[in-house]
């Protein structure tokens, strides 16, 4: 069924049909909302990084400049070989549920869901991920989204397992009490994490019951609780276990070549430690304050690199810009470009998608 929409028989059962008009990207750039979310955290950003001692903002642009080119490309292409890997990995989560769709078509929605979690806040391009998949095929948009949480649950419990096993390695003389907070926030991430599956699990759907809440409403969250539990299961848990370490492997190696192509004296984060800043700063875009974490993952990763791995501010600053320079401004330029010639964002249809029997319900 190359290019043609795959029918739900359930799609509309309960579902409200979200609109273009409900997630264009030029409408939610215009609110005052997602005006204010860009600009407060910059300007508050800029204040603070101006005001500490030792930054010389003059010196930005001859370290950026200075930097080794081949370094920077590698560190460009290593983190975008992450959005096939992604995109395996969403196929693999969708295959669970009964819907077949392609390792390039995931990874072309997952990038353009990417766009607009750069641009707007609340991690609106979740959502708008599984809007794609809908009006391109037309299943279930509720069973779509489950499939984004589960991974949204391997992302954080990759991030929090790895973060705390590369900080045990990194800091293995003692562990900082900076970096004890840390460790306490992702030990509080995996937890957090257990017990909220293990309760959707047992009691999710007994609470929807209780609760005084329209019939249509538990329709919905049984095709929700379908595509996070049938996404996964014991047999492909290994190769999404993985593919996901590779992925946030694909995010280390970034901020790894970043420092290297910098060459600071002095400033080696080595594996680990590359591991321990990325990890943390890709925890802290989960925030849906502001589109990518704006703000936040600047002082995050900049308090982190300055307090704990002794790197002088002016130094610390370039390596956030550089490294947030390939890992967002790459995507709003790359991503605009993708958004205004991909057939996907007006229903085009898919690649030889389809939809095996544990689809239709």
């Amino acid at each position: 069924m190359t290019g043609q929409p795959v029918e739900d028989p359930e799609a509309g059962t309960g579902e409200r049909q979200v609109s273009a008009e409900d997630l264009s990207i030029g409408r939610r750039l215009r609110q005052p909302r997602t005006i204010i979310s860009i600009v407060v955290p910059l300007f508050v950003l800029v204040l603070v990084i101006r005001s500490l001692p030792g930054f010389h903002l003059e010196q930005l642009p001859g370290n950026i400049l200075a930097a080794n080119k081949l370094l920077l490309v590698a560190a460009f292409l290593v983190y975008y070989l992450g959005f096939p890997l992604r995109g395996w990995r969403w196929s693999i989560l969708l295959r669970g549920t009964g819907f077949r769709l392609g390792i390039r078509d995931a990874s072309e929605i997952i990038f353009l869901s990417w766009l607009v979690n750069c641009l707007v806040p609340a991690k609106l391009g979740d959502i708008y991920r599984a809007y794609l998949l809908k009006i391109n095929s037309t299943v279930s948009l509720s069973r779509t989204f489950g499939t984004v949480f589960i991974e949204r649950v391997l992302d954080l419990f990759a991030i929090a397992m790895l973060g705390l096993a590369s900080g045990f390695v990194s800091f293995r003389n003692g562990l900082p009490g900076d970096v004890q907070v840390v460790f306490l926030v992702g030990i509080g991430v995996v937890v957090a994490l257990g017990l909220g599956l293990l309760t959707m699990r047992n009691f999710g759907r007994r609470i929807i019951e209780v609760l005084p809440l329209p019939h249509s409403i538990l329709a919905l969250y049984d095709k929700f609780e379908q595509g996070v539990f049938s996404a996964i299961g014991l047999r492909v848990l290994p190769g999404l276990g993985l593919l996901t370490g590779l992925i946030w492997a694909t995010e280390a190696m970034r901020l790894f070549l970043v420092v290297e192509a910098l060459g600071f004296p002095g400033v080696h984060l080595g594996i680990s430690g590359s591991f321990f800043v990325a990890l943390t700063g890709s925890l802290l875009t989960a925030v849906p304050f502001t589109p990518g974490g704006l703000g936040i993952v600047e002082a995050g990763v900049g308090t982190l690199l300055t307090l704990v791995y002794g790197v002088d501010p002016t130094s610390a600053a370039t390596i956030v810009l550089v490294d947030r320079a390939i890992s967002v401004l790459s995507i709003i330029a790359l991503g605009s470009i993708a958004y205004a010639i991909s057939a996907k964002r007006r229903g085009a249809g898919l690649r030889g998608a389809t939809r095996g029997a544990a689809a239709s319900g």
